[in-house]
Order: C-alpha cells, then sequence, then structure tokens
C-alpha cells in the first residue's frame, strides 16, 4: 500500500486533495470488485425473495380485515426475531459507524434484518427495501475489508461501495446511486471523495449484474408522460416545488419525531404489532396506506384521480409511513418520499392546468426527498433516470432550494463532516 506524507497538523482537507484521492487504488481493486459483485448478488438474491414473500402475504385482492390479521402476525415475528437474534440496527446507526469506525460495528445485526425486513416490506409497510438492502450491502463491505484486514479509512471506502451497490440495485441508476450513497453520510454534500470512483464501480456491477440475473430491461421504473418543450417557467416552478418540498420535509421530520413521543410508553415486546395493527386500520380507510408506492405511480399518473383522491393519496401514504417508523417496521423512507412527491406534483397540476404536470412531478419527489436525506446529486439523478427524463435543470433548481431551507433540520441524525481523523494520512 503506498503511503503518502503527513499532512501538517492543522492543514484544512481540499477539494484538490478530494480530487487527487477519487482515483481507485490498485490495493482496492480487487475488494472493490469483490464487493461490487458480491453485492450485485445479494442484490437479487433479496429481491427476488422479497418477490416472492410480497405475493404470498403482500396487500392486494385480500379483505382489508385479513391484511390487518397478516400486519398484526408480522408484528409480532418483528418482536419473537428480535428477541432470539437481536436488534437489527438501522441506518441511522451505520451512517454513524462509517464516520466512527470506518464501517458497520456489529455484522450480526444483519441476521435478524434480512427475515424483518422481508417481512416488512412483504406485508406491505409503507417503506421501501432501500435501506435494509443498502445496510446489508454495506455491512458486506465491511466484512470484506475486514477479511484483507484493510484499516478504517480503506473499510469506509468499501463500506460505502456496498452502498452503493444497494441503492443500484433497487433505483437501476448507478450514477445517481452511486452519488446518493457519498451525500447521505453528511449534511452539506459528499466529502469522502476517495470513495467516488469505488463507489461507481460498484454501483455498476450491482446494477449489471441485478440486470443479467433478472432479466429485467434498462426501460425507467416510471413512465411519466413526455415532458414536451420547457420554458423559463417551468424553472420558476422547480424553484416553487423547492419551496413546497422543503415545506413538507420539515413536516416529516416534525411527525417522524412526535411519532417517536407518541410510542415512547408502549413496551418495546408489543409497538410492532400496534404499528401493524394500526397500518390494517390505515387500509381500511385508503390502499395509499400500505406498501413503499412503487408500483402504485402508475394509477397516481394516468389513473385519471380528481384533486380529493390525491390529496387523499398523499395523506394516506404520508401516515402509513409514520406509523411504519415509528412501529419499529423495517425499511427506507426514500421511495415513499418520492411517491408523495409525484402526488403531490400532479394534484398541483390539476390546480394548476397551465402548468407541466411531468416538471412538477419529478421536481417535487425530488425537493421532498433531499429535504429529508441531504442528498442533492444523487436524489435528482435517480428519480430523472427513474422517470426517463432529461429533466435535470428543473429537479436541480428544486434540490438546492429544498437543501438551503432545510438546513437546520435532519432525520437522520448521524450526518455530519468528515472529521480530521477521518482523513487518509
Amino acid at each position: 500500500m503506498t503511503q503518502t506524507s503527513p499532512r501538517p497538523h492543522g492543514t484544512r482537507w481540499t477539494f484538490r486533495d478530494g480530487l487527487e484521492s477519487t482515483r481507485l487504488r490498485a490495493g482496492l481493486a480487487v475488494p472493490v470488485l469483490i464487493v461490487g459483485v458480491g453485492g450485485g448478488l445479494i442484490g437479487a438474491a433479496y429481491l427476488a425473495a422479497l418477490r416472492l414473500v410480497t405475493e404470498w402475504i403482500g396487500p392486494g385482492s385480500r379483505a382489508a380485515l385479513g391484511q390487518t390479521a397478516i400486519m398484526v402476525t408480522v408484528g409480532i415475528a418483528i418482536a419473537l426475531i428480535t428477541r432470539l437474534l437481536g436488534d437489527s440496527g438501522n441506518v441511522e446507526l451505520l451512517v454513524d459507524n462509517i464516520h466512527v469506525l470506518g464501517g458497520a460495528e456489529d455484522l450480526r445485526q444483519i441476521r435478524p434484518l434480512i427475515p424483518q425486513s422481508l417481512l416488512c416490506v412483504g406485508a406491505g409497510g409503507a417503506m421501501g427495501p432501500e435501506a435494509p438492502l443498502v445496510q446489508t450491502n454495506g455491512a458486506f463491505g465491511t466484512w470484506v475489508a475486514g477479511r484483507f484486514r484493510l484499516d478504517a479509512h480503506d473499510m469506509r471506502v468499501l463500506t460505502i461501495t456496498g452502498m452503493a451497490g444497494g441503492f443500484s440495485i433497487l433505483f437501476g441508476a448507478p450514477l445517481g446511486a452511486a452519488l446518493f450513497a457519498l451525500e447521505i453520510l453528511h449534511k452539506r454534500g459528499l466529502q469522502y471523495y476517495e470513495a467516488l470512483v469505488p463507489a461507481l464501480v460498484g454501483a455498476l456491477i450491482g446494477f449489471a449484474l441485478n440486470f443479467g440475473l433478472t432479466g429485467l430491461g434498462l426501460e425507467p421504473v416510471w413512465q411519466l408522460p413526455a415532458v414536451g418543450e420547457l420554458t423559463g417557467g417551468d424553472l420558476l416552478w422547480g424553484v416553487a416545488c423547492g419551496v413546497i418540498g422543503a415545506g413538507g420535509a420539515l413536516l416529516f421530520a416534525a411527525a417522524a419525531r412526535l411519532g417517536h413521543w407518541a410510542v415512547s410508553r408502549v413496551p418495546v415486546a408489543v409497538l410492532p404489532a400496534v404499528g401493524g395493527a394500526l397500518l390494517g386500520a390505515l387500509y381500511w380507510w385508503s390502499p395509499f396506506a400500505l406498501t413503499n408506492g412503487e408500483m402504485q405511480v402508475e394509477s397516481i399518473v394516468t389513473g385519471g384521480l380528481t384533486v380529493g383522491a390525491l390529496a387523499v393519496a398523499i395523506v394516506a401514504k404520508f401516515a402509513g409511513v409514520i406509523v411504519t417508523l415509528s412501529g419499529r417496521w423495517k425499511g427506507g423512507f426514500i421511495i415513499p418520499l418520492f411517491f408523495i412527491g409525484i402526488a403531490g406534483g400532479q394534484l398541483i397540476h390539476l390546480l394548476v392546468p397551465s402548468t407541466n404536470a411531468t416538471v412538477l412531478m419529478v421536481a417535487l419527489a425530488v425537493a421532498l426527498c433531499v429535504g429529508v436525506t441531504k442528498t442533492p446529486l444523487g436524489s435528482t439523478l435517480v428519480v430523472a433516470q427513474m422517470a426517463g427524463l432529461a429533466l435535470v435543470p428543473t429537479a436541480l433548481a428544486a434540490s438546492v432550494i429544498a437543501l438551503v431551507l432545510t438546513n437546520r433540520s435532519t432525520v437522520i441524525e448521524s450526518q455530519r463532516a468528515r472529521a480530521p481523523s477521518e482523513e487518509k494520512r
């Protein structure tokens, strides 16, 4: 391993240092490839298992009472798995450990995480598989670093590489996924420049393997209406969506805190079952309360829903996410935030018909996610590619505005700047 000369005490980490560190060192080439290939296989297997579980216990033609019974049963199973295998941790803990240790602290947390998340997401919990998949692949990167006896700095690089592969497998957007994995660690832009190229490699390998194993095409996940000719007014609407998305993100953060406070006196052993019962009750009101919303986007875009129906869909999904999160069900809130943003954009278009619906849907989905996760570049590229659009300017305008307006608010409390001790000496 090539040694660099020590950095003088007090010297700041500069952007030039970051650019120089983006090169993939020869000593990391093999571990990065292993993380990319292994992560791709893990991701493909996880999503295949999730499809089977969803077909078995997921919401669909089943009556609301039957689905409620399943949700409560899953809640009981979550508590039992936790008791038998221990706590499964979360992405917030992984982010904190990446800063402090360079990677996941306890790899045994993956044992309960995989069955719990498959049950939670498969049964219809209003959060997606992104967090469990990223946590699992990130832990795999940590494990590979341990096998190669790498130091904390290189372990951090491999852990981020695994996270990027996890995002890429799910979103089908390698570049956006790599940037998302880097940005989600911080509140104000990516700072682990040395992990950029490895993250890109991991994302590409994970994407290619998942594509080859599943046979899924390269078509966008969502088919939104053609955008048509853009005007200066569309850019202004992008800015407006940034403001609206920032407001939604602040509301989401406040609701998440309120949800945690509301269940603070509920015994941990029964909390997942209570959460399942509440999700079942929400399902009686609206089917949009369950699932992460990825497969429900089509009904929002092409279903001809009224203003009232769209408002119900937004509120139901929002409530479902908060209940899922507060009930200690496993999953991620990124895809549900995308859904809420797309539904909100369609709602604004119905209220102001002269607007471009596609511009609004993409810009608001990006803004809402950025306001919560602080990932302006990753979110912009991920949503643009998932929707098959070239709306980067309007989406980026919304992204930057949302980031600025939510600067003091955070949901992932462990996000922070890199410390001087985290620099490669």
